[in-house]
């Protein structure tokens, strides 16, 4: 039956859930291997190949929006709260003109790359579908990774080109003397509002740029450039490169993740096995383009003819734009989810009146429902939804929602079953990377368990390997751990220009190492439990090395003999453990708290660290050696805990050769850390709105 099903029908038919009781994921017979699990599929393809694309005549991100335009072409498709803009003709007019620029500069290539440097705007998806229509990639940059590091990627990627938002002009003009390839910015913005003649904004910062041999035009002038060409629409072929899209690497340098269209289509695809959202809803934009989980997510909608409505630009107002908007479909990141779990647990289950008594009735008792088990356990109370849930989707411009899905990191069991409960609908979590075109795998809507990430994705494989070192087996019991591998239609094709990098991240089997540890439960569901490189992944979806904050800590100061970085994955920011010296720490101390404290007084040492002006001075040191090393503002800690030689040895916490055991110390730790980041968090001012 499936085999004749194609386009929605199909995805329908791939959300079927399995067999009550029956795994969500199967390991395929005779894939084992010494040190590995056997190979683990989508239940409904282990004896067939992976999901490549829902249509066989949908075989690119061009073809997807053509075949879309075909369905659905009276559709709305992108737009903001104040009305809708046409791409259809806008891409194809913005791509020509992008290709008669480059070849007015003497770009001779057929296939190079496009920088896109802007938050979330309709332009944004027709820049990037008109790359696509002259065979052109996207090259995404984004904020939070530094100029620096936006160097870099411009650099590394060979760009002649950047379309940006205005705001993002000078500091492109700033580093020209470093990036002597860039020779055209295209601005998303009118350069031209009717100033008077040599006064725009189009003069003015072409007279700046001219003296790094920069031309500046707006989005305006490319497109009727374009519309007076006559060059032919030239579309890509599966294997052209969709997009290079760069992932923040444990040194620090960004890494391009080289991504094709048929990665696209096989991620688009299997996403559709979970989105849920119809042609005739709207999908709410506000997390970075620039991540590759926002564009799966908007291209899915390309996919069904959904609309696409974009937020502000400010998360604060993503409410009130979502009151606008009414999406059916919402993506997001634990730390959105935890604001929105603290606000409606502020205004139902923590109230005092009596309010407070109902919701937590209600919201009790509908926790109790999603603990039972499968067959029985449901979002859904006929009464209980009316008094509550409608009420708080309607709050905050949910009422159309459907599904929601949490990807980036893991969120916090509590939080999600919560929402469940509050909005009455399901919730899935997800694993994926950059590198495997954000899927990896998501949970069933019907799975109302916590912790974990869910079935494998159809359109990819996974395995286990043992990483002994870490004492992570598959031969653990009661499920097998290890290395999480992936092998399928979704993984990358190389880092850009990094050969090395490429050769370290595969096997020579074709399995790409995540880098993390995972374990694969009896029902095939996959749970994330810790990293082999000891890379952090914050509740924002920021990555960070914590070894190199550790490590600029004890090269920098004296006051510190070891340094432990914690950052709990539910949390977005870092707290410390920070061994200190007695000699250099005493008089630094002293002189914080205008008192003799004796380097030999262990005791009164000890009580001074435990101090909270003193700890707070600690705090202050390091966000100063924090700015001198240009940390990102995620890498900063906020809370301290000090000690005299906190791991040893002896204690079990440091290896023969002296390298500290970062899971055992958070383990023993964990009431430090847990009290580190309750201080803080009580620090904060809560806020009455989103």
């Amino acid at each position: 039956m499936s085999e004749t099903l194609t386009g929605e029908a199909y995805a329908r038919f791939l959300r079927i859930p399995p067999p009550l009781g029956s795994p969500y994921s199967l390991p395929v017979p005779g894939s084992e291997k010494e040190g590995r699990t056997p190979v683990y599929r989508h239940w409904r393809f282990v004896d067939k190949p992976l999901l490549k694309t829902m249509n066989p005549k949908v075989l690119t991100v061009h073809d997807c929006f053509n075949d879309a335009l075909r369905k659905f072409r009276n559709n709305r498709c992108l737009g903001t709260g104040h009305g809708m803009l046409p791409p259809t003709v806008r891409r194809e007019n913005f791509g020509k003109g992008l290709v008669e620029l480059h070849k007015d500069l003497d770009v001779t290539e057929q296939k190079y790359g496009v920088g896109i440097w802007s938050q979330n705007r309709p332009e944004w998806q027709i820049a990037d579908l008109a790359c696509m229509s002259q065979s052109l990639y996207s090259v995404s940059i984004y904020d939070t990774l530094g100029p620096e590091a936006t160097e870099h990627i411009i650099v590394n990627s060979d760009l002649v080109c950047v379309m940006c938002s205005i705001d993002h002009i000078p500091a492109l003009l700033r580093l020209a003397p470093r990036i002597p390839k860039l020779k055209l910015i295209i601005c998303f913005d009118s350069l031209d509002d009717g100033e008077r003649p040599g006064s725009s904004k189009a003069t003015v910062l072409n007279a700046i740029a001219k003296d790094s041999n920069i031309v500046i035009h707006s989005m305006k002038d490319v497109e009727a450039r374009g519309a007076k060409s006559k060059l032919p629409v030239n579309p890509p072929r599966p294997n052209d490169l969709i997009t290079i899209n760069y992932t923040s690497g444990t040194s620090g340098i960004p890494k391009g993740v080289a991504l094709t269209h048929a990665n696209a289509i096989a991620g688009i695809s299997s996403a559709r096995t979970i989105a849920t959202t119809l042609p005739s809803e709207t999908l709410v934009s506000y997390l970075p383009l620039a991540h590759i989980f926002e564009r799966v997510a908007e291209q899915g909608c390309f996919m069904v003819g959904s609309s696409i409505g974009y937020f502000r630009g400010d998360v604060l107002g993503l409410v009130d734009d979502m009151k606008t908007l009414h999406p059916a479909g919402f993506v997001g990141v634990p730390r959105l989810f935890n604001r929105f779990g603290s606000v409606i647990r502020a205004r139902t289950i923590e109230a005092t009146d009596f309010s407070g008594v109902i919701a937590r009735h209600i919201i009790n008792t509908k926790i109790a429902k999603l603990e039972l088990p499968p067959g029985q356990a449901t979002v859904k109370h006929p009464i209980y939804d009316f008094i509550l849930a409608r009420k708080l989707r309607t709050g905050v411009g949910l009422e159309n929602l459907n599904t929601m899905v949490t990807g980036s990191a893991p969120l916090d069991p509590n939080v999600m079953q919560f929402l469940r409960a509050a909005f009455a609908r399901p919730f899935c979590q997800g694993y994926g990377l950059t590198e495997t075109y954000a899927l990896g795998s998501c949970q069933h809507a019907n799975d109302f368990t916590v912790g974990n990430c869910g079935m494998v994705a159809p359109g990819l494989e996974v395995c286990l390997q043992s990483i002994p070192e870490m004492e992570y087996l598959v031969t653990d019991s009661p499920y097998p751990r290890g290395e999480l591998l992936i092998r399928g239609n979704t993984v990358f094709r190389e880092y850009h220009k990094d050969p090395a990098e490429t050769e370290r991240a595969f096997l020579p089997d074709g399995f790409f190492r995540t880098g993390d540890i995972a374990e694969i439960d009896n029902l095939g569901r996959i749970k994330i439990i810790d990293r082999l490189k000891n890379v952090l992944k914050l509740a924002q979806g920021e990555y960070l090395s914590p070894e190199r904050i550790e490590n600029v800590f004890l090269g920098s100061s004296n006051l510190f003999t070891q340094v432990y970085v914690h950052g709990d994955s539910t949390q977005s920011f870092l707290v410390a453990l920070c061994g200190i010296d007695p000699t250099t720490f005493a008089p630094y101390a002293s002189k914080i708290l205008s008192r003799t404290i004796a380097a030999d007084d262990i005791e009164a040492v000890r009580e001074a660290a435990r101090d909270i002006k003193v700890r707070k001075a600690v705090i202050k040191e390091l966000d100063q050696l924090g700015r001198k090393n240009k940390f990102n503002s995620f890498e900063r800690v906020r809370n301290v805990w000090l000690e005299i030689e906190p791991f040893t040895i002896w204690n079990e916490l440091l290896t023969p050769t002296l390298k500290l055991k970062r899971a055992q110390t958070a383990k023993k730790y964990r009431s430090e850390i847990d009290a580190l980041y309750a201080e803080s968090l009580a620090e904060e001012i809560p806020k009455a709105k989103l």
